[in-house]
């Protein structure tokens, strides 16, 4: 198959959504559908169901929630449809923003009860912010939640988005009887006997038919035509290239702990989703259809499999044909590098595969060579903008807790840190090593993680800072920046590519450093 019908058979997309919205219950769904799972698993599981398969991490079993973003890929009508579900935690926010460079688009998950909240809207600017496709479901549509027009209108005036739905409940929680397919023009009918299945679709390209009685009773469909009548009045038509642009955001309506309405949300994405888009270098837009392969790492994940120790990056293949072992240019160090396992994923089995294409994940087995947002090539020398890493929010020491396991724990916090789970700090002052994170849980995890993935233990002491900022001067052999160094002494650490950073323990304190050294610049991303 030639490079360019394998880009038209790709769907690289994302799931956001705030906690608990039922992103990760979702992603087993389309999974199911897609026939990649023969039974779905529950996030929050007992001994006896089946646990989810995106969450495979022990703490996320344990926690029930998303800690991490994992891959999964299977065929759907001979679609390659490649998943990144994403953690909705704000404490793993970094994670999720570092996905969202590597999706063509994105699937946002809300609530039918709770409605638009905090994370969503975080998330979904960012999307907004690089037009990225957007299609909304709303979930949990057998539970009693909010009408269906209240959301439209939330999600319109919160996320700042143009709606228009494709799927249209018929009733809501205890008298949810299925929703109406405004894409297909067909019923799908929900009964409460055999939750697990669908019980039919019948086709029905004219609401007003009198059979639609038959179905769903008299009440339900007098309602049923008055609300697709507002519809069809009030919200624009779908318009593909609009979806495409980020200007429309298709709605659909679902309950996917039910399987109810994933399959109209599968089959509409497959139609309309984008294939695998340029992406923009430090140098130029490069194309997916261009013949040499380019990829950048947005993830590293150490540990997949404990009993190996082994350390994977993930590649987002942008552009050409990514070939196992074949040398490929790793920019930052300016060597080459071949890859003689390169894996795909599904979750946490992965296969190794001899050729991949844009849109594409792989992961990469590391030795250490790579770190967040580099770029492989076949020799042309670029690299891939849009990866910072984030001024973190929350700041500890590390000690070690247990000096026999000083070598573990060091090395522990190498990895962990490579990964982009936090970010770890060298006081220039005494050398203590201290952890900035975005949300407290992380320190959680990293304690977690150190104990049963490297045996080392630690404890934290809490540090008063308030931001970490970057460091950037016009002229470091000026008198103003010397004497910063000098007065701040106390405030400077390096991060772990050795960039300069200041540690502001109030915002007056970072206002008056800024008014005071004029010529020291000081910058919230490490990406300057």
């Amino acid at each position: 198959m030639s490079l360019l019908e394998e880009i038209a058979k790709r769907r690289t997309f994302g799931i956001i959504s705030h906690p608990d919205a039922g992103k990760t219950t979702l992603t087993e769904k389309l999974l199911l559908f897609g026939g990649a799972i023969q039974e779905a698993g529950a996030v929050k599981s007992n001994k006896i169901k089946k646990g989810a398969t995106s969450d495979f991490m022990e703490i996320e079993r344990q926690r029930g929630i998303s800690v991490a973003t994992s891959v999964l890929a299977f065929i759907y009508k001979d679609k390659k449809i490649n998943i990144l579900d994403t953690p909705g935690h704000k404490d793993f926010a970094e994670d999720t923003f570092r996905t969202l460079t590597a999706v063509d688009s994105v699937i946002v998950v809300i609530d039918v009860a709770k409605g638009v909240e905090a994370q969503t809207e975080k998330l979904v600017e960012v999307c907004r912010m690089r037009n990225i496709p957007m299609i909304v479901f709303i979930n949990k549509m057998d539970r009693e939640g909010k009408d269906a027009f209240d959301l439209l209108d939330e999600v319109e005036q919160k996320l700042g988005l143009t709606v228009t739905p494709l799927s249209f409940p018929i009733g809501m929680g205890y008298n949810f009887k299925g929703i109406y397919n405004v894409w297909e023009k067909n019923i799908n009918l929900f009964s409460e006997e055999s939750k697990q299945h669908i019980t039919e679709t019948i086709a029905f390209d004219d609401v007003n038919h009198p059979d639609l009685e038959k179905h769903i009773g008299e009440e339900a469909a007098e309602t049923l035509r008055e609300e697709l009548e507002l519809v069809y009045e009030v919200y624009p038509e779908f318009n593909q290239q609009e979806y495409l642009d980020g200007q429309l955001q298709p709605v659909f309506f679902g309950s996917a702990l039910n399987n109810f309405g994933v399959r109209e949300l599968l089959d509409c994405f497959v139609d309309i989703a984008p294939n695998p888009r340029p992406k923009e270098s430090d140098t130029r837009i490069v194309d997916p259809q261009e013949k040499k392969f380019t990829g950048f790492v947005f993830k590293i994940h150490a540990n997949m499999d404990p009993k190996h120790r082994d350390r994977l990056a993930f590649i987002k293949i942008v552009s050409g044909i990514f070939k196992r072992n074949t040398p490929y240019l790793h920019v930052r160090n300016n060597k080459k590098l071949k890859f003689s396992s390169p894996n795909a994923f599904f979750a946490d089995k992965k296969e190794i595969v001899d050729e991949s294409y844009p849109g594409d994940i792989v992961g990469l087995h590391d030795t250490g060579n790579f770190k967040i947002g580099d770029t492989l090539t076949e020799g042309e020398v670029m690299n891939y903008r849009g990866i910072p890493s984030f001024s973190p929010e929350h700041f500890r020491y590390i000690n070690n807790a247990d000096p026999l396991k000083s070598k573990q724990l060091y090395k522990g916090i190498d990895q962990l840190m490579d990964e982009g789970v936090a970010q770890l700090f060298t006081l220039e002052l005494n050398g203590r090593k201290v952890i900035g994170t975005v949300g407290a849980l992380q320190y959680e995890v990293i304690q977690y993680r150190l104990e049963h993935e490297y045996g080392a233990k630690c404890t934290y002491e809490n540090l008063n800072v308030h931001k970490a900022c970057w460091v950037d001067a016009e002229d470091e052999s000026n008198e103003e920046y010397k004497e910063f160094k000098r007065v701040k002494q106390k405030f400077l650490a390096k991060d772990k590519q050795g960039q300069l950073v200041f540690f502001a323990d109030s915002m007056f304190t970072l206002q008056m450093t800024q008014q005071k050294y004029p010529t020291v610049k000081l910058h919230f991303t490490s990406e300057f």
